[in-house]
C-alpha cells in the first residue's frame, strides 16, 4: 500500500510540474542590408561510383522491373528533380582517379575491379550518357571529375572533345555513333580529387605541375560555352585545417597569382567529413545525446576551416576570383552491421539533418567565398538523401533540409542578429539556436531557424525592419529522438510539418520545438 501511494504521488507531481517553458530568443533582421549572393550550387549533390550509390541507386537498367527511363529509376529521378540539384560531381571522389572513360561508352563496356570501394565489379554499364542523361532528366548541370592520378592529360583531353566537340572530328563521330550527336553542355571540370591522398599522394608542388597541364590541355569545345556560361575548373585543395593543408593551399593559391594566360582556375575544392575520430566509429543510429552533442560540436568547426583557407587566398586572389569548392562534406559514422564496410552505408538521422542545416549556414556566411558544395554522398553511401533497396525508396532527414532549403539557391544573404545561448550537454557546449536570412530571387524574405537544443523548446520573437512583415509560414522538421530516422516500412517519422508565426507587438512570434530545423517565408 505505501508503495502504491508513493507511485500515485509521484504521477499527481509530475501531472502538476509544469513544462519546461520555451526560452524566448530575439532575432532581429534587417532587410534592406543584403550581403553576397548564396550560389545554387552551395546545394550540389555527389555520385560516386561507391556501393549502391550509382547501381541501384540511379542505374537498374532498362529491363530492370523498377520504373525507369532509359535505364535511369523514375522514383529517384522525381525525387532529385523536387530539391532542385544545382550539379552533380561524378564519377568521383577516389574512383575518379583510376577510372578510364572508353569503358563506359559504347556496346562493348569494359569489366574491371573496383579496388578502392569493396573489391566488387565495376560493369561500367553506367558510363558518360548515362550519366549525362541522369543529369538532364533530374534537370542538373554536371561537375566531371578526370582522371589526373592515373591517367594522362591526353587521356582527359580526348573525354572532353568525346563530350564537348560540334565539329565532324574522329571523337565528335563516334559520340553520334554511340547516340549523342549534339555535343555535352557541362558546368564543371574537376583537375583530379584528393591528390594529396587516394588521388596519387602528391606533393602540392608535383600536383602543382601536373594541375598545370591539365589546366592547359583538357579544353571544353562546346560552342555554347566558348563565350558565355564558360566550364569552371577545380583545382585539387584542402582535407584539413593541418600544415600539410594549408601548405597546399599557398602553394596552389601562390601560383595562381602568377598565373598566365596558358592555364587558369576557378576553384579550388575543399573536402571535410564530421568524423571525430578514425576510423569512423560513431554510430548513425541507436545512440544518444553524448554523441549528438559530440558530433554536432565538431560540425561546427567547419566555420574556423573555411576562414582559415579564405584568409590564405585573399593574399594571392584579395578579388575572389578562384571560388572555395566544398566538394565533400557529410556526417561518416560506422558502417551499419552486415553490411560491406567498403560500402560506407550508414543510417540518416534526425541528427544529420541537423547537422545538414548548421552546414549550410556555415556556407551560406561564406558565400563570397564559398560558391560551390557537394554533400557526400547523394544515394545509399554516407550523408545521403536517398536510401533504396530493390523497389523501394525512401527520403532521409537530410532529403528533407534539401527541400526546405530550395528558396536560397540563388538567393542574396541578408544578416541576422540573435543571442544565440548555450546548450550544454557533459564536456560540450554549443550554441544552442542557429539562424540564416536571405532574399529569394523574387524578393521574398526566408527565414531558417535550428534550434539544437534536443530538450528545451524556444520562442523566437522576429523583428524585421525594411519590410512590413505581417506573417511568417513555412515548415519545421523534427522528431520524438535525436537519433529517429525514416526507414522503408515506416517512413514518415521525420518528415516536415507546417508553421506559422502569430503577430503580436509589431514581432512575429515563433514556437520552435527541440531539435529541430525551421525555414518560414516573411509575408508582407
Amino acid at each position: 500500500m505505501r508503495s502504491l501511494l508513493v507511485g500515485l504521488t509521484l504521477i499527481v507531481i509530475a501531472i502538476a510540474a509544469p513544462r519546461m517553458a520555451a526560452q524566448k530568443v530575439e532575432l532581429s533582421i534587417d532587410a534592406s542590408e543584403p550581403g553576397a549572393k548564396i550560389d545554387r550550387n552551395l546545394f550540389g549533390q555527389f555520385a560516386e561510383h561507391l556501393g549502391h550509390g550509382v547501381y541501384d541507386g540511379i542505374w537498374v537498367g532498362s529491363d530492370s522491373t523498377i520504373p525507369n527511363t532509359r535505364g535511369i529509376r523514375n522514383d529517384v529521378v522525381a525525387a532529385l528533380k523536387a530539391i532542385h540539384v544545382p550539379n552533380v560531381r561524378w564519377p568521383g571522389g577516389c574512383f575518379a582517379d583510376g577510372y578510364h572513360w572508353r569503358d563506359g561508352i559504347g556496346a562493348q563496356r569494359g569489366v574491371r575491379l573496383n579496388p578502392d570501394w569493396g573489391g566488387v565489379i565495376e560493369p561500367n554499364t553506367f558510363g558518360t550518357h548515362e550519366f549525362m542523361d541522369f543529369i538532364d532528366q533530374i534537370g542538373s548541370e554536371a561537375y566531371v571529375s578526370v582522371n589526373l592520378g592515373s591517367g594522362s592529360p591526353h587521356e582527359a583531353a580526348d573525354w572532353l572533345e568525346y563530350m564537348t566537340a560540334a565539329q565532324a572530328t574522329t571523337l565528335e563521330k563516334e559520340r553520334a555513333a554511340n547516340g549523342h550527336p549534339a555535343p555535352y553542355k557541362f558546368a564543371w571540370l574537376g583537375l583530379g580529387n584528393e591528390s594529396w591522398d587516394c588521388g596519387g599522394n602528391m606533393t602540392p608542388e608535383y600536383y602543382l605541375d601536373r594541375m598545370k597541364i591539365f589546366s592547359r590541355f583538357v579544353r571544353n569545345y562546346n560552342p555554347e560555352q566558348i563565350e558565355k556560361d564558360q566550364m569552371l575548373k577545380i583545382a585539387v585543395g584542402p582535407g584539413g585545417g593541418e600544415q600539410r593543408w594549408t601548405d597546399w593551399t599557398e602553394t596552389v593559391m601562390k601560383a595562381y597569382q602568377q598565373h598566365t594566360w596558358s592555364w587558369d582556375i576557378n576553384g579550388l575544392s575543399m573536402h571535410s567529413y564530421t568524423v571525430v575520430k578514425w576510423p569512423p566509429a560513431f554510430k548513425s543510429a541507436g545512440f544518444g545525446e553524448d554523441e549528438y552533442a559530440q558530433i554536432l560540436k565538431t560540425k561546427l568547426d567547419m566555420d574556423d576551416l573555411i576562414k582559415k583557407h579564405s584568409a590564405i587566398m585573399d593574399k594571392y586572389d584579395p578579388q575572389k576570383k578562384v571560388a572555395l569548392v566544398v566538394d565533400e562534406w557529410g556526417g561518416w559514422y560506422a558502417p551499419l552491421p552486415g553490411s560491406n564496410p567498403g560500402f560506407l552505408v550508414q543510417q540518416n538521422s534526425l541528427r544529420d539533418a541537423i547537422l545538414a542545416a548548421l552546414n549550410l549556414n556555415i556556407l551560406a556566411r561564406h558565400a563570397d567565398r564559398v560558391r560551390g558544395a557537394n554533400i557526400a554522398q547523394m544515394i545509399n553511401v554516407l550523408q545521403a538523401m536517398i536510401l533504396t533497396d530493390h523497389e523501394k525508396m525512401v527520403l532521409t532527414p537530410t532529403y528533407y533540409v534539401y527541400k526546405m532549403y530550395v528558396p536560397f539557391q540563388d538567393s542574396t544573404f541578408v544578416p541576422v542578429t540573435f543571442d544565440a545561448g548555450s546548450y550544454k550537454h557533459g564536456d560540450f557546449t554549443l550554441p544552442r539556436l542557429d539562424a540564416m536570412a536571405a532574399k529569394s530571387k523574387d524578393g521574398k524574405l526566408w527565414v531558417e531557424i535550428t534550434n539544437v537544443d534536443p530538450n528545451q523548446a524556444a520562442e523566437v520573437e522576429l523583428t524585421v525592419t525594411g519590410i512590413n512583415a505581417k506573417s511568417a509560414v513555412g515548415k519545421t522538421l523534427t522528431a520524438p529522438k535525436v537519433d529517429s530516422v525514416n526507414t522503408f516500412e515506416a517512413p514518415n517519422i521525420v518528415v516536415p510539418k507546417p508553421i506559422s508565426a502569430r503577430a503580436q507587438g509589431g514581432k512575429l512570434i515563433l514556437q520552435l520545438e527541440p531539435k529541430s530545423v525551421t525555414v518560414v517565408s516573411v509575408e508582407q
